[in-house]
Protein backbone atom coordinates (compact mmCIF):
# COMPACT_ATOMS: atom_id res chain seq x y z
CA UNK A 1 0.00 0.00 0.00
CA UNK A 2 1.16 3.53 -0.72
CA UNK A 3 1.74 6.34 1.71
CA UNK A 4 -1.14 7.07 4.02
CA UNK A 5 -3.10 10.20 4.72
CA UNK A 6 -6.10 10.90 6.92
CA UNK A 7 -9.12 9.40 5.15
CA UNK A 8 -12.69 10.58 5.83
CA UNK A 9 -14.20 9.20 9.00
CA UNK A 10 -16.99 6.67 8.67
CA UNK A 11 -20.50 7.77 9.75
CA UNK A 12 -20.95 6.06 13.12
CA UNK A 13 -24.70 6.57 13.57
CA UNK A 14 -27.72 6.52 11.25
CA UNK A 15 -28.14 10.27 11.77
CA UNK A 16 -24.52 10.91 10.83
CA UNK A 17 -24.97 8.81 7.70
CA UNK A 18 -28.05 10.81 6.68
CA UNK A 19 -26.18 14.08 7.17
CA UNK A 20 -23.20 12.78 5.20
CA UNK A 21 -25.40 11.71 2.28
CA UNK A 22 -27.31 15.00 2.06
CA UNK A 23 -24.11 16.97 2.58
CA UNK A 24 -22.58 15.32 -0.48
CA UNK A 25 -25.77 15.29 -2.53
CA UNK A 26 -26.97 18.90 -2.37
CA UNK A 27 -24.02 20.44 -4.29
CA UNK A 28 -24.48 17.79 -6.97
CA UNK A 29 -28.20 18.53 -7.25
CA UNK A 30 -27.50 22.27 -7.53
CA UNK A 31 -24.81 21.67 -10.17
CA UNK A 32 -27.30 19.56 -12.15
CA UNK A 33 -29.76 22.45 -12.08
CA UNK A 34 -27.20 24.79 -13.68
CA UNK A 35 -27.14 22.73 -16.88
CA UNK A 36 -30.58 23.68 -18.28
CA UNK A 37 -29.83 27.34 -17.48
CA UNK A 38 -27.00 27.24 -20.03
CA UNK A 39 -29.31 25.70 -22.62
CA UNK A 40 -31.86 28.45 -22.02
CA UNK A 41 -29.24 31.16 -22.52
CA UNK A 42 -27.90 29.54 -25.69
CA UNK A 43 -31.44 29.38 -27.04
CA UNK A 44 -32.24 32.95 -26.07
CA UNK A 45 -29.01 34.38 -27.54
CA UNK A 46 -29.17 32.50 -30.85
CA UNK A 47 -32.95 32.69 -31.01
CA UNK A 48 -32.75 36.47 -31.46
CA UNK A 49 -30.57 36.21 -34.56
CA UNK A 50 -32.32 37.12 -37.85
CA UNK A 51 -32.43 33.59 -39.30
CA UNK A 52 -33.85 30.46 -37.66
CA UNK A 53 -31.13 28.28 -39.20
CA UNK A 54 -28.70 29.50 -36.52
CA UNK A 55 -30.90 28.24 -33.70
CA UNK A 56 -31.49 24.98 -35.54
CA UNK A 57 -27.76 24.56 -36.15
CA UNK A 58 -26.83 25.12 -32.51
CA UNK A 59 -29.60 22.78 -31.36
CA UNK A 60 -28.52 20.06 -33.77
CA UNK A 61 -24.83 20.46 -32.97
CA UNK A 62 -25.41 20.53 -29.22
CA UNK A 63 -27.51 17.37 -29.50
CA UNK A 64 -24.70 15.62 -31.35
CA UNK A 65 -22.15 16.51 -28.66
CA UNK A 66 -24.51 15.63 -25.84
CA UNK A 67 -24.66 12.07 -27.16
CA UNK A 68 -20.96 11.96 -28.04
CA UNK A 69 -19.67 13.18 -24.68
CA UNK A 70 -22.29 11.25 -22.71
CA UNK A 71 -20.84 8.11 -24.25
CA UNK A 72 -17.54 8.83 -22.46
CA UNK A 73 -19.16 9.52 -19.11
CA UNK A 74 -17.46 6.37 -17.83
CA UNK A 75 -14.38 8.53 -17.21
CA UNK A 76 -16.30 10.23 -14.42
CA UNK A 77 -17.96 7.12 -13.01
CA UNK A 78 -14.93 4.83 -13.06
CA UNK A 79 -12.71 7.47 -11.51
CA UNK A 80 -15.22 8.11 -8.73
CA UNK A 81 -15.40 4.50 -7.58
CA UNK A 82 -11.65 3.90 -7.65
CA UNK A 83 -10.85 7.24 -6.01
CA UNK A 84 -13.41 6.64 -3.26
CA UNK A 85 -11.88 3.26 -2.43
CA UNK A 86 -8.35 4.71 -2.40
CA UNK A 87 -9.64 7.51 -0.19
CA UNK A 88 -11.20 4.96 2.19
CA UNK A 89 -7.87 3.13 2.40
CA UNK A 90 -6.08 6.43 3.02
CA UNK A 91 -3.76 5.69 0.09
CA UNK A 92 -2.56 9.03 -1.25
CA UNK A 93 -0.15 7.47 -3.76
CA UNK A 94 -2.99 5.61 -5.44
CA UNK A 95 -5.11 8.77 -5.50
CA UNK A 96 -2.36 10.68 -7.33
CA UNK A 97 -1.71 7.84 -9.78
CA UNK A 98 -5.40 7.42 -10.45
CA UNK A 99 -6.00 11.08 -11.31
CA UNK A 100 -2.94 11.21 -13.52
CA UNK A 101 -3.88 8.03 -15.36
CA UNK A 102 -7.48 9.20 -15.80
CA UNK A 103 -6.32 12.53 -17.21
CA UNK A 104 -3.93 10.83 -19.63
CA UNK A 105 -6.70 8.49 -20.78
CA UNK A 106 -9.04 11.47 -21.22
CA UNK A 107 -6.42 13.34 -23.25
CA UNK A 108 -5.78 10.36 -25.53
CA UNK A 109 -9.49 9.83 -26.19
CA UNK A 110 -10.07 13.56 -26.69
CA UNK A 111 -7.21 13.87 -29.19
CA UNK A 112 -8.51 10.76 -30.94
CA UNK A 113 -11.93 12.37 -31.33
CA UNK A 114 -10.33 15.50 -32.79
CA UNK A 115 -8.32 13.39 -35.24
CA UNK A 116 -11.43 11.46 -36.31
CA UNK A 117 -13.78 14.45 -36.52
CA UNK A 118 -13.77 14.60 -40.35
CA UNK A 119 -15.53 11.22 -40.21
CA UNK A 120 -17.51 11.53 -36.98
CA UNK A 121 -19.20 14.89 -37.56
CA UNK A 122 -20.70 14.18 -41.02
CA UNK A 123 -21.85 10.75 -39.83
CA UNK A 124 -23.47 12.13 -36.68
CA UNK A 125 -25.20 14.99 -38.46
CA UNK A 126 -26.51 12.67 -41.15
CA UNK A 127 -28.18 10.57 -38.46
CA UNK A 128 -29.85 13.66 -36.98
CA UNK A 129 -31.41 14.41 -40.37
CA UNK A 130 -31.67 18.21 -40.34
CA UNK A 131 -32.33 20.45 -43.34
CA UNK A 132 -29.40 21.46 -45.57
CA UNK A 133 -29.19 24.99 -44.12
CA UNK A 134 -29.44 23.84 -40.50
CA UNK A 135 -26.94 21.02 -41.07
CA UNK A 136 -24.45 23.50 -42.54
CA UNK A 137 -24.66 25.65 -39.40
CA UNK A 138 -24.43 22.56 -37.19
CA UNK A 139 -21.29 21.53 -39.09
CA UNK A 140 -19.73 24.93 -38.36
CA UNK A 141 -20.64 24.55 -34.70
CA UNK A 142 -19.33 20.98 -34.49
CA UNK A 143 -15.96 21.61 -36.12
CA UNK A 144 -15.19 24.19 -33.46
CA UNK A 145 -16.87 22.37 -30.57
CA UNK A 146 -14.82 19.19 -31.11
CA UNK A 147 -11.71 21.12 -30.04
CA UNK A 148 -12.99 21.00 -26.47
CA UNK A 149 -12.98 17.18 -26.35
CA UNK A 150 -9.76 16.81 -24.29
CA UNK A 151 -10.96 19.41 -21.78
CA UNK A 152 -14.48 17.97 -21.48
CA UNK A 153 -13.20 14.45 -20.87
CA UNK A 154 -10.51 15.68 -18.48
CA UNK A 155 -13.21 17.54 -16.55
CA UNK A 156 -15.10 14.24 -16.24
CA UNK A 157 -12.00 12.70 -14.66
CA UNK A 158 -11.47 15.66 -12.33
CA UNK A 159 -15.10 15.71 -11.20
CA UNK A 160 -15.01 11.96 -10.60
CA UNK A 161 -11.80 12.24 -8.59
CA UNK A 162 -13.04 15.05 -6.37
CA UNK A 163 -16.36 13.29 -5.87
CA UNK A 164 -14.57 10.09 -4.89
CA UNK A 165 -12.71 12.10 -2.26
CA UNK A 166 -16.05 13.35 -0.95
CA UNK A 167 -15.53 16.91 -2.18
CA UNK A 168 -18.78 17.44 -4.04
CA UNK A 169 -18.61 21.19 -3.48
CA UNK A 170 -15.58 21.29 -5.78
CA UNK A 171 -17.66 19.67 -8.52
CA UNK A 172 -20.27 22.40 -7.97
CA UNK A 173 -17.60 25.09 -8.33
CA UNK A 174 -16.31 23.54 -11.57
CA UNK A 175 -19.82 23.37 -13.03
CA UNK A 176 -20.54 26.97 -12.04
CA UNK A 177 -17.25 28.18 -13.55
CA UNK A 178 -18.02 26.33 -16.78
CA UNK A 179 -21.62 27.47 -17.12
CA UNK A 180 -21.13 31.08 -16.02
CA UNK A 181 -18.14 31.48 -18.34
CA UNK A 182 -20.12 29.92 -21.17
CA UNK A 183 -23.03 32.30 -20.67
CA UNK A 184 -20.82 35.38 -20.49
CA UNK A 185 -18.78 34.35 -23.54
CA UNK A 186 -22.01 33.60 -25.43
CA UNK A 187 -23.12 37.16 -24.84
CA UNK A 188 -19.71 38.58 -25.71
CA UNK A 189 -19.22 36.70 -28.98
CA UNK A 190 -22.79 36.72 -30.29
CA UNK A 191 -24.21 40.00 -28.96
CA UNK A 192 -20.94 41.91 -28.64
CA UNK A 193 -18.92 40.70 -31.63
CA UNK A 194 -21.82 39.82 -33.93
CA UNK A 195 -20.82 36.17 -34.33
CA UNK A 196 -23.42 33.45 -34.88
CA UNK A 197 -23.15 29.67 -34.54
CA UNK A 198 -19.37 29.86 -34.41
CA UNK A 199 -19.56 32.24 -31.44
CA UNK A 200 -21.68 29.83 -29.40
CA UNK A 201 -19.30 26.96 -30.16
CA UNK A 202 -16.21 29.03 -29.33
CA UNK A 203 -17.78 30.11 -26.03
CA UNK A 204 -18.33 26.46 -25.07
CA UNK A 205 -14.75 25.51 -25.99
CA UNK A 206 -13.21 28.32 -23.95
CA UNK A 207 -15.48 27.65 -20.97
CA UNK A 208 -14.55 23.95 -20.97
CA UNK A 209 -10.84 24.77 -20.89
CA UNK A 210 -11.34 27.38 -18.18
CA UNK A 211 -13.10 24.78 -16.01
CA UNK A 212 -10.26 22.34 -16.72
CA UNK A 213 -7.61 24.86 -15.62
CA UNK A 214 -9.65 25.57 -12.47
CA UNK A 215 -9.89 21.85 -11.68
CA UNK A 216 -6.19 21.23 -12.27
CA UNK A 217 -5.32 24.16 -10.05
CA UNK A 218 -7.47 22.73 -7.26
CA UNK A 219 -5.91 19.29 -7.70
CA UNK A 220 -2.40 20.75 -7.50
CA UNK A 221 -3.44 22.47 -4.28
CA UNK A 222 -4.52 19.08 -2.91
CA UNK A 223 -1.21 17.52 -3.98
CA UNK A 224 0.78 20.22 -2.19
CA UNK A 225 3.03 18.57 0.38
CA UNK A 226 2.41 15.03 -0.87
CA UNK A 227 5.72 14.79 -2.71
CA UNK A 228 6.05 14.96 -6.48
CA UNK A 229 8.04 11.72 -6.65
CA UNK A 230 4.75 9.84 -6.40
CA UNK A 231 3.56 11.28 -9.69
CA UNK A 232 6.05 9.10 -11.57
CA UNK A 233 3.68 6.13 -11.16
CA UNK A 234 1.31 7.87 -13.55
CA UNK A 235 3.70 7.25 -16.43
CA UNK A 236 4.35 3.60 -15.67
CA UNK A 237 3.85 0.64 -18.03
CA UNK A 238 0.57 0.02 -19.81
CA UNK A 239 -0.21 -2.80 -17.38
CA UNK A 240 -0.55 -0.16 -14.69
CA UNK A 241 -3.68 1.10 -16.45
CA UNK A 242 -5.34 -2.31 -16.44
CA UNK A 243 -7.52 -1.59 -13.43
CA UNK A 244 -8.78 1.72 -14.80
CA UNK A 245 -9.36 0.35 -18.29
CA UNK A 246 -11.18 -2.71 -16.96
CA UNK A 247 -13.64 -0.66 -14.92
CA UNK A 248 -14.19 1.87 -17.71
CA UNK A 249 -14.62 -0.66 -20.52
CA UNK A 250 -17.63 -2.23 -18.79
CA UNK A 251 -19.08 1.21 -18.06
CA UNK A 252 -18.60 2.24 -21.70
CA UNK A 253 -20.65 -0.73 -22.96
CA UNK A 254 -23.29 -0.02 -20.33
CA UNK A 255 -23.48 3.63 -21.44
CA UNK A 256 -23.82 2.63 -25.10
CA UNK A 257 -26.79 0.45 -24.16
CA UNK A 258 -28.37 3.38 -22.32
CA UNK A 259 -27.80 5.66 -25.29
CA UNK A 260 -29.43 3.06 -27.52
CA UNK A 261 -32.46 2.90 -25.22
CA UNK A 262 -33.04 6.66 -25.46
CA UNK A 263 -32.32 6.81 -29.19
CA UNK A 264 -34.73 3.93 -29.80
CA UNK A 265 -37.39 5.67 -27.72
CA UNK A 266 -37.04 8.86 -29.78
CA UNK A 267 -37.06 6.94 -33.07
CA UNK A 268 -40.20 4.98 -32.22
CA UNK A 269 -41.90 8.11 -30.93
CA UNK A 270 -41.19 9.78 -34.27
CA UNK A 271 -42.90 6.88 -36.04
CA UNK A 272 -46.07 7.69 -34.09
CA UNK A 273 -46.31 11.20 -35.53
CA UNK A 274 -45.04 14.72 -34.90
CA UNK A 275 -47.52 15.46 -32.12
CA UNK A 276 -46.59 12.32 -30.20
CA UNK A 277 -42.89 13.02 -30.72
CA UNK A 278 -43.32 16.55 -29.36
CA UNK A 279 -45.42 15.32 -26.41
CA UNK A 280 -42.76 12.77 -25.50
CA UNK A 281 -40.08 15.48 -25.67
CA UNK A 282 -42.13 17.49 -23.15
CA UNK A 283 -42.62 14.49 -20.88
CA UNK A 284 -38.94 13.60 -20.95
CA UNK A 285 -38.35 16.93 -19.21
CA UNK A 286 -40.24 15.41 -16.25
CA UNK A 287 -37.80 12.48 -16.30
CA UNK A 288 -34.92 14.96 -16.42
CA UNK A 289 -36.27 16.96 -13.47
CA UNK A 290 -36.63 13.84 -11.33
CA UNK A 291 -33.14 12.71 -12.31
CA UNK A 292 -31.58 15.89 -10.89
CA UNK A 293 -32.48 14.82 -7.37
CA UNK A 294 -32.10 11.07 -7.78
CA UNK A 295 -28.75 11.43 -9.52
CA UNK A 296 -27.50 13.67 -6.72
CA UNK A 297 -28.11 10.99 -4.12
CA UNK A 298 -26.78 8.27 -6.43
CA UNK A 299 -23.52 10.17 -6.90
CA UNK A 300 -23.21 10.74 -3.16
CA UNK A 301 -23.71 7.00 -2.72
CA UNK A 302 -20.89 6.27 -5.17
CA UNK A 303 -18.47 8.23 -3.04
CA UNK A 304 -19.59 6.97 0.36
CA UNK A 305 -19.96 3.31 -0.64
CA UNK A 306 -16.50 3.35 -2.22
CA UNK A 307 -14.99 4.91 0.88
CA UNK A 308 -16.58 2.32 3.19
CA UNK A 309 -15.35 -0.52 0.99
CA UNK A 310 -11.88 0.99 0.84
CA UNK A 311 -11.86 1.32 4.62
CA UNK A 312 -13.22 -2.24 4.99
CA UNK A 313 -16.04 -0.86 7.15
CA UNK A 314 -19.08 -3.08 6.68
CA UNK A 315 -21.10 -1.39 9.41
CA UNK A 316 -20.49 2.01 7.82
CA UNK A 317 -21.51 0.58 4.45
CA UNK A 318 -24.84 -0.59 5.86
CA UNK A 319 -25.52 2.77 7.50
CA UNK A 320 -24.72 4.63 4.28
CA UNK A 321 -26.97 2.31 2.27
CA UNK A 322 -29.93 2.79 4.57
CA UNK A 323 -29.49 6.58 4.63
CA UNK A 324 -29.14 6.79 0.84
CA UNK A 325 -32.23 4.63 0.39
CA UNK A 326 -34.26 6.85 2.71
CA UNK A 327 -33.22 10.04 0.89
CA UNK A 328 -33.76 8.54 -2.56
CA UNK A 329 -37.23 7.24 -1.74
CA UNK A 330 -38.24 10.54 -0.14
CA UNK A 331 -37.05 12.41 -3.24
CA UNK A 332 -38.90 10.03 -5.57
CA UNK A 333 -42.16 10.31 -3.63
CA UNK A 334 -41.93 14.11 -3.59
CA UNK A 335 -41.26 14.18 -7.33
CA UNK A 336 -44.20 11.89 -8.06
CA UNK A 337 -46.48 13.98 -5.85
CA UNK A 338 -45.27 17.17 -7.52
CA UNK A 339 -45.95 15.76 -10.98
CA UNK A 340 -49.41 14.59 -9.91
CA UNK A 341 -50.34 17.99 -8.51
CA UNK A 342 -48.48 20.29 -10.89
CA UNK A 343 -47.98 18.20 -14.02
CA UNK A 344 -50.63 19.99 -16.05
CA UNK A 345 -49.21 23.39 -15.14
CA UNK A 346 -45.70 22.27 -16.10
CA UNK A 347 -46.93 20.99 -19.45
CA UNK A 348 -48.60 24.35 -20.10
CA UNK A 349 -45.34 26.08 -19.21
CA UNK A 350 -43.35 23.91 -21.63
CA UNK A 351 -45.60 24.20 -24.68
CA UNK A 352 -48.32 26.48 -26.07
CA UNK A 353 -49.50 23.99 -28.71
CA UNK A 354 -52.98 22.68 -27.80
CA UNK A 355 -52.59 19.31 -29.51
CA UNK A 356 -49.20 18.69 -27.91
CA UNK A 357 -50.57 19.69 -24.51
CA UNK A 358 -53.51 17.31 -24.90
CA UNK A 359 -51.25 14.45 -25.95
CA UNK A 360 -48.84 15.08 -23.07
CA UNK A 361 -51.72 15.09 -20.59
CA UNK A 362 -52.85 11.65 -21.81
CA UNK A 363 -49.47 10.17 -20.92
CA UNK A 364 -48.84 12.20 -17.75
CA UNK A 365 -49.67 9.22 -15.44
CA UNK A 366 -46.47 7.54 -16.66
CA UNK A 367 -44.53 10.55 -15.35
CA UNK A 368 -46.28 10.39 -12.00
CA UNK A 369 -45.20 6.77 -11.60
CA UNK A 370 -41.72 7.10 -13.08
CA UNK A 371 -39.74 8.65 -10.15
CA UNK A 372 -40.80 5.95 -7.67
CA UNK A 373 -40.30 3.17 -10.22
CA UNK A 374 -36.87 4.49 -11.25
CA UNK A 375 -35.46 5.33 -7.81
CA UNK A 376 -33.98 1.87 -7.35
CA UNK A 377 -32.06 1.90 -10.62
CA UNK A 378 -30.50 5.29 -9.87
CA UNK A 379 -29.46 4.35 -6.34
CA UNK A 380 -28.11 0.93 -7.28
CA UNK A 381 -26.07 2.44 -10.10
CA UNK A 382 -24.40 4.54 -7.41
CA UNK A 383 -23.73 1.51 -5.21
CA UNK A 384 -22.22 -0.57 -7.99
CA UNK A 385 -20.08 2.31 -9.28
CA UNK A 386 -18.73 2.96 -5.78
CA UNK A 387 -17.98 -0.75 -5.35
CA UNK A 388 -16.51 -0.87 -8.90
CA UNK A 389 -18.75 -3.82 -9.74
CA UNK A 390 -19.06 -2.48 -13.25
CA UNK A 391 -19.33 -5.81 -15.06
CA UNK A 392 -22.59 -6.44 -13.23
CA UNK A 393 -23.84 -3.05 -14.45
CA UNK A 394 -22.86 -3.90 -18.01
CA UNK A 395 -24.45 -7.34 -17.99
CA UNK A 396 -27.72 -6.28 -16.36
CA UNK A 397 -28.05 -3.34 -18.76
CA UNK A 398 -27.63 -5.64 -21.77
CA UNK A 399 -30.22 -8.07 -20.36
CA UNK A 400 -32.62 -5.21 -19.56
CA UNK A 401 -32.46 -3.99 -23.18
CA UNK A 402 -32.62 -7.36 -24.92
CA UNK A 403 -34.96 -9.25 -22.57
CA UNK A 404 -37.05 -6.37 -21.20
CA UNK A 405 -37.19 -3.23 -23.30
CA UNK A 406 -37.33 -4.60 -26.85
CA UNK A 407 -39.67 -7.57 -26.23
CA UNK A 408 -42.15 -5.42 -24.30
CA UNK A 409 -42.09 -2.80 -27.05
CA UNK A 410 -42.67 -5.47 -29.71
CA UNK A 411 -45.62 -7.00 -27.86
CA UNK A 412 -47.26 -3.67 -26.96
CA UNK A 413 -47.01 -1.91 -30.36
CA UNK A 414 -50.82 -2.01 -30.74
CA UNK A 415 -51.01 0.25 -27.66
CA UNK A 416 -49.16 3.03 -29.50
CA UNK A 417 -47.37 5.53 -27.28
CA UNK A 418 -48.68 3.87 -24.12
CA UNK A 419 -46.90 0.73 -25.27
CA UNK A 420 -43.70 2.69 -25.88
CA UNK A 421 -43.80 4.20 -22.38
CA UNK A 422 -44.59 0.77 -20.92
CA UNK A 423 -41.51 -0.62 -22.66
CA UNK A 424 -39.36 2.23 -21.32
CA UNK A 425 -40.68 1.74 -17.79
CA UNK A 426 -40.13 -2.03 -18.10
CA UNK A 427 -36.53 -1.34 -19.13
CA UNK A 428 -36.04 0.88 -16.08
CA UNK A 429 -37.57 -1.70 -13.74
CA UNK A 430 -35.48 -4.49 -15.28
CA UNK A 431 -32.29 -2.48 -14.71
CA UNK A 432 -33.13 -1.83 -11.10
CA UNK A 433 -34.55 -5.28 -10.44
CA UNK A 434 -31.55 -7.19 -11.78
CA UNK A 435 -29.09 -5.01 -9.90
CA UNK A 436 -31.30 -5.34 -6.82
CA UNK A 437 -31.10 -9.14 -6.95
CA UNK A 438 -27.31 -9.01 -7.16
CA UNK A 439 -27.15 -6.44 -4.39
CA UNK A 440 -29.41 -8.49 -2.10
CA UNK A 441 -27.43 -11.68 -2.72
CA UNK A 442 -24.18 -9.91 -1.83
CA UNK A 443 -25.83 -8.27 1.18
CA UNK A 444 -27.10 -11.59 2.52
CA UNK A 445 -23.77 -13.32 1.86
CA UNK A 446 -21.77 -10.37 3.25
CA UNK A 447 -19.87 -10.38 -0.04
CA UNK A 448 -19.54 -6.68 -0.77
CA UNK A 449 -16.10 -6.62 0.79
CA UNK A 450 -14.66 -9.60 -1.10
CA UNK A 451 -12.99 -8.81 -4.42
CA UNK A 452 -14.54 -5.36 -4.55
CA UNK A 453 -12.81 -4.72 -7.88
CA UNK A 454 -14.32 -7.00 -10.50
CA UNK A 455 -12.54 -5.60 -13.58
Amino acid sequence: MGAQYSSPTSPRTPGAARRRVIGLAWPLIVSNLTVPLLGLVDTAVVGHLPDSRYLGGVTLGATLFSFLYWGFGFLRMGTTGLAAQACGRGDRDDLIRLLGQSLILAALIGLGLIALHPLLIPLGLSLLDGSAAVTAEADTYARLRILSAPAVLANYALIGWFLGRGESRVTLVLMIVNNVANILLDLLFVVGFGMTTDGVALASVMADYLAFVTGIGWALHVWRGWGWRRVTGVFGPVAGYQRLLGVNAALFIRTLCLLFAFAFFHAQGAQLGDVTLAANAVLLQFVLLASYGLDGFAHATESLVGQQIGADDEAGFRRVMRAALEWSLATAVLASAGFALGGEALIRLLTDLPDVRAAAMRFLPWMVAMPVLAAGSYLLDGVFIGATRTRAMRDTMIIAVLAGYLPVWWITQPLGNHGLWLAFVSFTLARGGLLGLIFWRNWRQRAWFSAALDA
